[in-house]
């Protein structure tokens, strides 16, 4: 079929994908200074989703909003055996004790703009132009990718329905060809 009836050829189809590994061992780090596991909603539901899509996840933890805590963070998962992506929940907004996308961007090999901009769009279709507020980022790094998200389980759902849960396999596969 030709590209002008809407059917691309087969040799366009994304071969990348199919090589994606199907699962990517992941861990979750919620960036909070009130959030505990009980009470984190955001990370827990960031697992929950992770599981129900077949992924496999590490672990979870807290840190408080201090630039070295998420350095740390970030150090230790990017050292974790196995670890292939860490997703950070928190933090993400205007405000001066949102510092995560501040912390963690600088530390990226490779920023993946899209990432924000889709999700900012997204999140505009859901809550309108609050969607501006929101500082989401990702971005490689030492052969893994890396991801920071709101915390709160509407902003949640939306980053891992919508992009994470779908190209996490994809992200994972690239970023290994990248190093």
């Amino acid at each position: 079929m030709s590209e002008e009836s809407g059917h691309k050829p087969s040799h366009h189809k994304h071969h990348h994908r199919t090589v994606a590994p199907a699962s990517v061992p992941t861990l979750i780090v919620t960036v909070s200074d009130t959030r505990t596991v009980e009470t984190d909603t955001g990370g827990a539901l960031v697992e929950e989703m992770l599981v129900a899509a077949n992924q496999q996840v590490l672990g979870r933890r807290i840190v408080p909003d201090e630039p070295e805590a998420i350095r740390n963070a970030l150090a230790e998962g990017l050292c974790t055996e196995g670890a292939r992506a860490i997703i950070f929940t928190g933090g993400t907004g205007v405000a001066p004790r949102d510092i995560t996308p501040d912390t963690i961007e600088p530390e990226l090999e490779r920023v993946i703009p899209g990432f924000g901009e889709l999700f900012r769009m997204l999140s505009y279709e859901d809550i309108g132009s609050a969607a501006l507020l929101s500082r989401a980022v990702a971005g490689l790094r030492e052969g893994k990718v890396v991801f920071a998200i709101p915390g709160s389980r509407g902003a949640v759902k939306l980053a891992l329905d919508k992009l994470i849960v779908p190209e996490l396999g994809h992200l994972a596969g690239e970023a290994i060809k990248a190093r």
